[in-house]
């Protein structure tokens, strides 16, 4: 296998259009799953200039004010009312309310083997988890730094360090490999808006990204930004439109941002605006947390586990382990380990990671600070398909 290359990843920021519509549909779901933890719930959102639009099915017993839950999640982003008018923009929905037994209404934590057999997969879906030994939480490098400058270009605006900043920013960055180990940064794009009607001097603006975002994300790195790396910042001038005003978005565009950069195969399902129910949402996580106990248990360097789901089935019709020459015993055997240690049944997984209920457990709630501190790796709180707690069984 090719040992030396480039590879480049991309993130964006909360107030990015497709963001914004992720966060508004994990939510609504997370709004949903407070009052009903059975809810069977979908969320699609589609935003452009002045307008959101919300398509939703669902069956629960919860009371959403959809529309509500919309303009607070663009409030809380901060576009000023110029750019995106919370209180003011038109909120169109298409709500198809869903008869109540199309619930799951059952109770996770004590149902037993033959039950767990009964709860069948609604739609089918081949899943991609995947996890190496390029940062301690066993992620792809360059994702990960992608993904910290656009925490970073949030919190330099939220912290009024850079006050001129839009919410929509976005980043790039180019990492050279060696050997298959990141050894150095290539190239950083940093795509930022900015509010307010002013112009920015192009010089300014540099030197505050450099200072206020670049610098803290690599302070205290090894691998860190050197003399030769090529940093573009607005390579093609200023954005004085950005967010919505500027570009629309959708749910669920943002799928390689979500999991690992391009770096690592996706089934190119959205992530978020669904119930735990939806095999396509927390296949990947199980994914994810089968490949990171692999890597933890220092069975591979690197590894990629495919689940395959088919609709009537409450198992996998197949599981597929990858380690890319990088295993310490033989692939089929990691297969074999895995199907023994984790369930992989839809009620298992739902069970074992708490997925009902993670919305009540954080006051803010969970699912829609998915979209915007990552699905996988660190993120706001310990996932709990970040866990390593099967690396010893494994091993």
């Amino acid at each position: 296998m090719k040992k030396n290359f480039l590879f480049t990843s991309e993130s964006v920021a909360e107030g990015h259009p497709d963001r914004v519509c992720d966060t508004i549909s994990d939510a609504v779901v997370d709004h949903f799953l407070q009052q009903d933890p059975y809810s069977h719930v979908v969320i699609e959102c589609a935003l452009s200039k002045g307008i959101v639009f919300i398509a939703a099915r669902f069956a629960s017993k919860a009371a959403v004010d959809i529309p509500e839950v919309a303009r607070r999640v663009v409030g809380e982003i901060g576009y000023r009312k110029d750019d995106f008018n919370a209180a003011e923009c038109t909120v169109v929905t298409s709500l198809t309310a869903q008869p109540l037994d199309r619930r799951y209404e059952w109770d996770d934590r004590s149902l037993t083997d033959k039950e767990l057999d009964r709860i069948t997969v609604l739609n089918q879906i081949t899943q991609f988890g995947y996890a190496c030994r390029q940062t301690p939480d066993l992620m792809p490098f360059p994702i990960t730094v992608a993904n910290r400058l656009a925490h970073q270009l949030t919190q330099a605006r939220t912290s009024k360090a850079i006050a001129y900043l839009s919410p929509d920013c976005t980043t790039q960055v180019g990492v050279e490999f060696e050997d298959g180990a990141p050894r150095r940064i290539h190239s950083i794009t940093l795509i930022a808006g900015y509010q307010g009607g002013g112009q920015v001097d192009a010089a300014e603006l540099r030197s505050d990204l450099v200072k206020h975002v670049i610098e803290p994300v690599f302070q205290g790195e090894a691998l860190r930004p050197d003399d030769r790396t090529d940093l573009f910042i607005n390579p093609r001038g200023p954005f004085a439109k950005s967010g919505p005003a500027a570009h629309s978005g959708m749910t669920g565009r943002k799928t390689a941002s979500d999991t690992y950069g391009g770096f690592a195969r996706n089934a190119g399902s959205a992530l978020s605006g669904k119930d735990p129910c939806r095999i396509d949402r927390v296949g990947a996580y199980a994914a994810r947390y089968a490949a990171k106990n692999v890597v933890a248990a220092r069975l591979a360097e690197e590894c990629e586990v495919q689940l395959s789901y088919t609709i009537g089935q409450a198992r996998p019709v197949s599981i597929e382990v990858r380690t890319f020459g990088t295993s310490t015993v033989a692939e089929d055997l990691i297969e074999r380990r895995l199907e023994e240690c984790i369930d992989f049944r839809m009620g298992a997984i739902i069970r074992d990671f708490g997925l009902r209920h993670l919305p009540s457990r954080h006051k803010a709630g969970f699912y829609r600070r998915l979209p915007a501190h990552g699905h996988m790796g660190a993120s706001f709180t310990e996932l709990p398909w970040e866990r390593i707690d099967k690396a010893d069984q494994l091993r």
